[in-house]
């Protein structure tokens, strides 16, 4: 047996859509980008605009089907991964009340520290409402970020909009229902509210009740592999797809990258690095450290979690770095046409262009130190108001010793985020390596020299989200007995050593990586929290 399959990776910068074709393998038949804007607000908001989310699919799968010569009639069936823990707030009708919030929204603060940030604590968190969220759903909403503080400040700075709301959807919930019309939500992404109890399949209305949710508000919970419906007549036409069309229910990102990348047994260990990453582990029971802010997150294999850690800005470094240090600083700004299109077959990207620019500079960047931090951080601690440093500039410091330093930033943070979770675990000895930051040798070198483990990537690691929900697809249409049947499908394609020299430096130096939040902590509170710098401006008045 054999398939066609489409599948939409829905990210915080946009939407991948891959056309695959699955029988003894997966590969790849066509695929397409389409990015959009994600809005940040003075006030710690991030927003998008749902529309932009389906604009962006409805291109992107023109461009697909143009690319194929596939007959929208040949695909057998549709899958989603996208990025999670954001919240999108619908009418009866399935119409967005206001813009989505992004998981990287911080502005419910206040909401954050009545809900939960008072009275007696424990790991910051009120000491009654944290051991009951334990008790039920083993996962605590002790960050700012969490989607049920959104929800909360919607209803208390928007009620008029609060009003109207008819279901609280997710990323991937929104884009079901467009293409549905039915109301669902997998079981990762209700977990991802921390109001899910994955032991009974439901939410918890003691946990609403405790936080002031209207359970009403929650869709049907569906299996990742779960057909969600059929492709409506209206969605059909708009996507120019056929009308009938299965479409399954996919997962988040935190669930679906991992099984793209190859890591669904249980104890094995992937980093993934795009916009965001994280380092997470396949473990059988859930567990959790509130010191931490490490969780076992439900994923898309039934009794099975993902015991998981979260950078907010990982690749987002590296974009900042392209735009604010690469295009003006290390010539590709005069050579950008150049590059692009007369050396495109030496260079596929200006990223890879900077990667070219910097290989040379040793390790440690010549004591130069980068912390990841653009957008806060939550684990392992949580601190929205921590901020990105380049840490030990010399006379001597060039532009590419501070390029090289973001790099090697990003890999402290997964160090420190992999040993977090050694305190309670064991991680794999190999570890799988995915997202875009995967394309690049010198990144997997360095990641393996910090961390001292060997690093194994993929075939096109940028595309493991869309792998992942192309097996849901596959094992919705009968064609994989289960999502176990994933590791045997996709292969190490390179594998890196540690290199000894290498990590003797690293090693020193991740110490004074640590030390620099602590050193610093303060600081950021001053010069990043809004209240504080209202107080500063006030007292200068």
């Amino acid at each position: 047996m054999s398939a066609y399959v489409l599948t939409y990776d829905v990210g915080t910068s946009g939407v991948k859509t891959c056309l695959y074709h699955l029988s003894h393998s997966i590969k790849l038949i066509a695929s397409a980008l389409h990015s959009y804007e994600l809005t940040i607000l003075d006030n710690g908001g991030a927003e998008q605009d749902p529309a932009d989310w389906w604009h962006a699919m409805r291109q992107t799968t023109e461009q697909v089907l143009q690319a194929s010569l596939l007959p929208a009639s040949q695909i057998g069936g549709i899958s989603f991964c996208a990025q999670m823990q954001g919240l999108v707030l619908v009418d009866d009708k399935g119409l967005p009340v206001r813009k989505a919030m992004s998981y990287m929204d911080t502005r419910a603060a206040e909401e954050h520290r009545k809900g939960i940030m008072h009275g007696i604590r424990i790991a910051g968190a009120n000491i009654f409402k944290l051991l009951k969220s334990l008790a039920i759903t083993r996962a605590v909403p002790a960050s700012v970020k969490d989607p049920v503080w959104k929800y909360k400040w919607v209803q208390r700075h928007e009620p008029n909009v609060f009003r109207r709301v008819h279901k609280w959807l997710d990323v991937k919930e929104y884009l079901l229902f467009k293409c549905t019309g039915e109301f669902v939500m997998t079981e990762d992404t209700a977990y991802a509210t921390l109001l899910y109890d994955a032991r009974n399949g439901r939410f918890s209305k003691e946990m609403c009740r405790m936080f002031g949710v209207n359970p009403d508000h929650f869709p049907k919970v569906i299996r990742s592999t779960a057909k969600a419906g059929l492709l409506t007549a209206e969605a059909a036409l708009e996507l120019r797809l056929a009308e009938g069309t299965p479409v399954f229910g996919g997962g988040g990102d935190a669930s679906l990258i991992g099984v793209g990348a190859g890591a669904v047994a249980e104890g094995d260990t992937h980093i993934y690095l795009g916009t965001s990453g994280w380092v997470s582990t396949v473990v059988n029971r859930q567990i959790i450290d509130a010191t931490s802010m490490i969780a076992s997150i439900v994923g898309a294999r039934p009794q099975h979690y993902h015991y998981f850690c979260e950078l907010e800005t990982a690749g987002k470094c590296l974009e900042w770095v392209k735009n604010h240090l690469a295009l003006d600083e290390i010539g590709i700004y005069l050579e950008k046409k150049q590059i692009s299109e007369s050396q495109e077959t030496m260079y596929r990207s200006l990223y890879d262009y900077m990667m070219h620019a910097i290989k040379d500079v040793p390790a440690g960047s010549n004591g130069v130190i980068f912390t990841p931090w653009l957008h806060g951080n939550r684990c392992p601690f949580e601190d929205s108001n921590a901020r990105g440093l380049f840490f030990n500039i010399s006379l001597e410091t060039g532009k590419t010793e501070l390029i090289h330093a973001v790099l090697e930033g990003i890999c402290y943070h997964l160090r420190w985020q992999m040993e977090s979770q050694e305190r309670k675990i064991k991680t794999s000895e190999a570890i799988r390596f995915v997202g875009g930051g995967a394309l690049a040798p010198l990144t997997c070198q360095i990641l393996a020299d910090i961390l001292g483990r060997t690093i194994e990537t993929v075939d096109s690691p940028q595309n493991a989200g869309a792998v992942g929900a192309a097996v849901m697809a596959a094992v919705g249409l009968g064609l994989l007995s289960n999502i176990d049947e994933a590791k045997s499908l996709i292969e190490v394609r390179a594998a890196y050593k540690p290199n000894p020299q290498n990590k003797a430096i690293y090693d020193t130096y991740f110490e004074v990586f640590k030390s620099l939040y602590s050193s610093n902590k303060k600081a950021f509170g001053i010069l990043n929290n809004h209240s504080s710098r209202t107080d500063v401006f006030r007292a200068t008045l």
